[in-house]
């Protein structure tokens, strides 16, 4: 259905080019970035949710003090 109204529109590859470069040029960006990354900080990151917990990490024990608060009013 698109392609009926995009083919009818005179120099829509234009667009596609700039798109196109667009694109690539943020994904190499993004590529630089990760490159230049200290090591130590990506493992720092990648470690962090099994390295630290949470001062209230049970879910069920917020839970039930949830409850116990409902029931007291």
């Amino acid at each position: 259905m698109f392609s009926i109204y995009l083919s009818s529109i005179e120099g829509i590859s234009v667009f596609a080019i700039i798109g196109l470069i667009i694109f690539f040029g943020m994904f190499a960006l993004m590529i630089l970035w990760v490159a230049k990354l200290d090591k130590k900080y990506i493992a720092h990151m990648g470690n962090m949710p099994l390295d630290e917990e949470p001062a209230s990490s049970d879910k069920s024990e917020n839970f039930n003090n949830a409850e116990t608060k409902n029931e007291i009013k």
